[in-house]
This record gives structure tokens, sequence and C-alpha cells, in this order.
């Protein structure tokens, strides 16, 4: 507690704290939207077996609405990247190694459950498991690396991105939307190959709302091209002192966020009250039409047999639930900011964000936990989903599942909480271009790695549980990482 209340004092008074508290409840809302909608049952050799019960659920399409919050995690993270890159930038470090600063935050606690769950499979095999008994463990303990996966897509393409919204502001999330467009189309009526592109495209799109959101809270808001250079001004940052959502007060001779120029050339996002309701009841309504009347389906989570899946890739019709989330979460954001400026509530976000990514990745874990220990003491319940039985059983799985995590967090939460600020490292000029190429190159296998375990069967005879060339990829790519961040190939 002591050590929550001096990083809360230490927070600047203007710091974006609404970034900090979005992210921390969407987290909240994806473990709990996963716990709660799990089934389990036996299958035919009588080994649990897990799903989704939102397919006998259709009452609560409709919700999922509220908890697909995957495009909250892709605004929140464009607004801090864009503001620990002006950062990094600022103390005279260069895209590369700031990629590297973003690499630790990211992957030192992912490494923790990969190496984890790999050991363990190694163990099982080793007591005698057979492979098609290991993967559907480590298959559904790793389906919340899917989004992993697409975020440490989008991270390296950050520094280019944010220079062409300087250059063209919100032209290029239309153009982007508009190729996601193209791509349900390609869906829709063929080829289907045209929608690939939009599991980058629709995130990157909601990413660039950050950027805007950044450049309205430090009050940019010139037309975009005007400005092109590197931001100058100090920037003070609170919670972790890592850059993310650390603001600085407006330059005098700059319009603020109500204000100034408007149209798609703006690079700053509308934040009157005005366009929060527009976005919302736009986003709405365009949603409504989309999945009503128009051949999207109601629920925003994929389920088995869609042709026109709204989350993966993502569609049209999510980035107009999207709009809206940003609508709603505009209007809040006055009211909710000030409240956050209270001590017990902005300690209780720090503490929550201190360990986000590490109970992000480990609350599947810890259902296979309370499953693998309930179904050995024979205690294991198994109702239908949707029946009475089910819904009764949901608040004491919850709640056991949260002691679980609990538990999990507190064995490896401390990687997480940890990671501070990288080193401050400039490419030497005889290694900068080798630096730059094995940067990239291991975050693509990185990407490379989860992606292809998404991708491969729950019952694949896999020995570790991984496939052999995903594991071989990511240990490979996160120890580059891990090598360049030591300070190879760099000065500090």
């Amino acid at each position: 507690m002591r050590r929550l209340a001096r990083l809360a004092a230490r927070t600047p008074p203007d710091r974006e704290r609404y970034l900090d508290l979005l992210r921390a409840l969407a987290i909240i809302l994806v473990v709990l939207g996963h716990w709660a909608i799990a089934a389990v049952e036996y299958d035919e050799s009588g080994r649990p077996d897990g799903h989704s019960a939102l397919t006998a659920l259709p009452w609560a399409y409709p919700l999922t609405w509220a908890v697909q919050v995957m495009p909250v995690f892709f605004l929140v993270g464009g607004y801090a990247n864009a503001a620990s890159l002006a950062a990094h930038q600022r103390r005279g470090g260069d895209a590369i190694g700031w990629l590297l600063g973003r690499s630790a935050r990211l992957l030192r606690p992912t490494s923790a459950l990969v190496l984890v769950l790999a050991g363990g499979a190694l163990v099982a095999r080793l007591g005698g498991a057979q492979p098609d008994e290991v993967r559907p463990v480590v298959w559904f303990a790793t389906i919340p690396l899917w989004f992993l996966a697409a975020y440490l897509a989008v991270v390296p393409l950050t520094p280019v991105m944010y220079a062409l919204h300087r250059r063209l502001g919100l032209l290029v999330p239309l153009v982007l939307v508009l190729l996601v467009a193209a791509g349900d189309l390609g869906r829709a009526l063929g080829p289907a190959g045209l929608a690939l592109p939009a599991y980058l495209l629709g995130w990157l799109a909601v990413h660039q709302l950050g950027f805007a959101w950044y450049d309205a809270r430090q009050g940019r808001c010139r037309p975009a091209g005007r400005d092109t250079a590197p931001d100058q001004a100090p920037t003070t940052t609170g919670g972790r002192g890592n850059g993310d959502g650390g603001s600085q007060q407006p330059r005098p001779d700059d319009t603020g966020p109500a204000g100034g120029p408007t149209g798609l050339r703006t690079r700053c996002l509308p934040m009157s009250r005005r366009s929060a309701i527009a976005m919302l009841l736009g986003g709405l309504v365009v949603a409504v039409l989309l999945t009503g009347p128009g051949p999207y389906p109601i629920s925003m989570i994929n389920l088995p047999g869609q042709r026109l899946a709204n989350a993966a890739p993502p569609s049209v019709a999510l980035l107009a639930v999207a709009t809206a989330q940003l609508g709603l979460i505009l209007l809040l954001r006055a009211r909710v900011e000030r409240w956050l400026h209270r001590d017990r509530p902005w300690q209780a976000v720090i503490a929550v964000n201190s360990v986000v990514l590490t109970v992000f990745l480990w609350h599947l874990s810890a259902a296979v936990l309370l499953v693998g220990a309930l179904h050995g003491l024979g205690l294991l319940p198994t109702p239908p989903a949707g029946t009475a039985a089910w819904l009764a059983w949901r608040l004491p799985w919850v709640l056991m599942l949260a002691v679980v995590l609990a538990v999990l967090v507190a064995i490896f939460g401390p990687i997480e909480a940890s990671t501070g600020r990288p080193r401050h490292l400039r490419a030497s000029a005889r290694w900068a271009g080798a630096r730059a190429a094995l940067t990239v190159g291991a975050f693509a296998a990185v990407v490379y790695a989860l992606a292809a375990n998404g991708a491969t069967a729950k019952t694949a005879p896999e020995p570790l549980g991984w496939p052999v060339a995903a594991l071989v990829a990511y240990l490979a790519g996160a120890g580059t990482l891990r090598l360049l961040r030591s300070g190879w190939g760099s000065r500090g």
C-alpha cells in the first residue's frame, strides 16, 4: 500500500488517468466474460473438455457489443504508444530503441507463460501423458495469445503509422476502414482472401484513433501535415514511469481538444460532447443496420459456422460498434477523470495496471488448474450450457477461479511489475542496420509463433503441447529481443 501511495503521489495532475482505467476495466471484462461463458463437459474418452456456451445463449448475443473490448485495447494502446514514442524521441532515442523497450513490457510476462506451459507439457510427457492429452490443455491456456499476436503486429508499425497520422490525420483510419469493407465484400462474394489483410488493418484503424486522442490531449490540432517535426516540449509521466499516457500542458499557440481544425485532415480526435453523442448514436445505428437487415451476425464474438464473423478478422460491423464504444467513453471521460483524482480509486487502478498483462495471460490457466483439481477430486460439475444448473454454477465457479488466479498473479505478477523503463539505448553507426533488421525479424518471429499456435488444432498431437516450429520461433524471437535490450549493437 505504501508503494501504491508513493506512485499515486508522483502522478502528474495532467496525466490522462482515464486511459489507465479503461485498460484495467477492459481486462476485467475479458476475464469475467471468458469465465462466465465457459462450459465444461466430459469428452468421449472421459476427459474434461471446455468450450464457449455462447452458441446455446442466443439471447446473450447483443451483450457481446459491450463485452467485446478488443477495440478498447487498441484505442488505449494507440494513445500509450504515441505518448511513449514521443517521450523516447525527446530523450534522444530512436524508433528501434523504442521497439525494444516495448518488447520488454509485453514479452517478459508472456515468456513466463510460454516457458511454464512448455515445461509442464514436458513433465507430463515424461510422466506418460500422450501428445493428444497435452495439446488440449496448452491450447486452452494459450487462447489469450491470439490478441497478443495481433497487438505485437501493430506495435512495430507505430513509428511509421504515427508519422502517417501527423501528415494525413483522420484520413488514415478512414482509408483503413474502407479496406476492411473491401475485405468483407471478398468474404461475402469472393475471393475470401481479400479479407486476410483485415486481421491487421481493422486493428490499425482503431490504433490510429488512439494517436488522434493523444494529439487532442496535447492540444496539437493543427491541420495534418502542417507540423511534422518531432515533439519538443517535455512530457511528464506518472504511474510506472514508462511514458504510457503521460501528457504535457497544451502549448498556448495550439488549439485545444474542443476546437481547432475540423474534418478528416485534422490530427485530433473530436472530443466535444456533441461529437461523442454523434459517435455513440451513429455507431449504434450503423451496427444495428448491418446486423439486423444486413448480412453480419449480431454477436461480436466469433461463433462456429459464421460466414462474416465479426472479430477475426475485424469486420465493418465491429468497427461500427467500436465507434459507439468510443462515443460512450468520451461522454464519460470528464466525470470519471475527476473521480480518478481521488487517492483510493487511482491507487486501485495503478495496482491493476502493474499486473494487467499477467492477469490477462493467466486467467484461462486458472480455469485449467481448477477443472483439473475438481476432476481429480471427483467434484467437477458439468451441467449443460444454458440450463438453470449451469447458470447457478456461474457464481461459485467465478469466485473459485478468482482465488486461483490471485495465486497465479502473486507468483508471476512480479515479473511484469518489476519491468521498468528500458535503458536509454541508441544504435551505434556500425550496427544500426543489423540491429534494426534483427529487431523487426524477432518481432515477426514472435508474431508468427503466437499466430501458428492459435491456428493449430486443439487435438493436434504436439509432443510439448506447442507446435514445434512455433515454440522454436518464439524462443528465438524473444531471446533475440532480450539480447538486443541488454545493449548489443547499442550505446548508452
